[in-house]
């Protein structure tokens, strides 16, 4: 029998900062090495790969990942914002309108057909104004100037990993359901992809992070997940597949990131992305003792960016995971150091705790 971390209970507003800065860590050493080979991640960092940010110069730089994670954030705020003052709001139009805004950071102009959204605090913010290869579909789904929705999805044949990569932030919302949850998510993932494995990834992502914040360990968090995705009208089989094979992987421990790969994917495509984050996040977790926080951090992170493929994505969604799980507790400070734009991660993480849970 498996025993999960044996740590004190993170209070919420450590949870949100754990994800949402974990997740920015991890997408910001995967970037690092984003469209680099494995053969040539070695060849430059050694045997173990790139393990942590000492191997590099400059900054933590992060990435599009990190940037409309944020921006969900701050569509979620609004949505929140305009409930708590007994105003009922469209959630996915407040969401669309920050994707939208996000848009605009990347140097793009949206068509007439667009609304014109009004500026907020996070669009002043210079760090998100960088162009960090965002995802193609994001791009064109935004520039049709029409609000996808799940029955009516804009790139319906796109199922990109830029919807996964973004998702947390739903599941860091508390006392809402898990189906609540899981539609937040799956709409709003229509937005820009229309793909089912697409929507049903980003969903699962977000359900398996309102698990681990409600109190479930990993393991048992991934199975009720995989469990809710099984259940689904219409499932794609190809998630399920993906995260079956993840859940198998783990079992078998650490594995090459050839064999990691060859089973589940380079992670470019939705299902692959969370299949590898979450095969990362498992494999590290001991069965024998409860995790060392930052140790499982460091340990899994690493696993889920060295490999041939979307490292960036893959070590957003292992870092969202764990700071979800453990909090702030399990966040390197060395790492934290060198992370650019702190600041505003912190700024819209205490935006969200806010809304949520009264906190200052």
């Amino acid at each position: 029998m498996s025993i999960e971390p044996d740590a004190s209970i993170p209070s919420p507003k450590s949870r949100i900062h754990g994800s949402l800065l974990g997740g920015a860590l991890g997408d910001s050493l995967g970037y690092a090495v984003e469209f680099d080979t494995i053969e040539q991640i070695r060849a430059r960092y050694g045997a173990a790969g790139l393990t942590g940010f000492e191997a590099l110069a400059g900054p933590g730089r992060f990435s599009d990942d990190t940037q409309m994670t944020l921006y969900t954030v701050d569509g979620l705020v609004e949505a929140l914002e305009w409930a708590n003052s007994g105003v009922g709001a469209d959630a996915n139009a407040c969401l669309w309108l920050a994707y939208l805004r996000w848009y605009a950071t990347q140097g793009e102009t949206a068509p007439a057909s667009a609304p014109v959204p009004q500026p907020r605090w996070i669009d002043a913010q210079e760090v998100l104004h960088q162009r960090r290869h965002p995802g193609k579909a994001c791009l064109s789904g935004l520039a049709t100037g029409e609000m996808g929705t799940s029955f009516r999805p804009v790139n319906p044949d796109s199922k990109g990993c830029g919807t996964v990569m973004r998702s947390a932030p739903f599941g860091l919302i508390p006392h809402i359901t898990a189906d609540a949850v899981y539609k937040l998510s799956a709409d709003a993932a229509s937005l820009t992809h229309g793909h089912p494995s697409a929507r049903q990834s980003a969903g699962t992502f977000s359900l398996l992070i309102h698990h681990v914040v409600a109190g479930a360990g990993l393991r048992e968090a991934a199975a009720e997940a995989l469990s809710h995705a099984a259940g689904l009208d219409g499932a794609a089989p190809e998630l399920l597949e993906r995260l079956e094979a993840a859940l198998r992987l783990a079992g078998k421990g650490l594995v090459t990131p050839e064999e990691m790969v060859q089973a589940l994917g380079e992670g470019w495509v939705a299902e692959e992305a969370l299949a590898v984050a979450l095969y990362s996040v498992l494999a590290t977790l001991p069965d024998a003792a409860p995790a060392e926080p930052l140790q499982h951090f460091r340990h899994a992170v690493a696993l889920a960016v060295n490999h041939s493929g979307d490292s960036d994505s893959t070590g957003s969604i292992a870092g969202n995971i764990l700071g979800a799980f453990y909090g702030e507790a399990c966040l390197p400070s060395e790492w934290l150091a060198v992370l650019e734009g702190q600041d505003v991660i912190r700024g819209m993480a205490g935006q969200l705790v806010k809304v949520t849970t009264g906190e200052g």
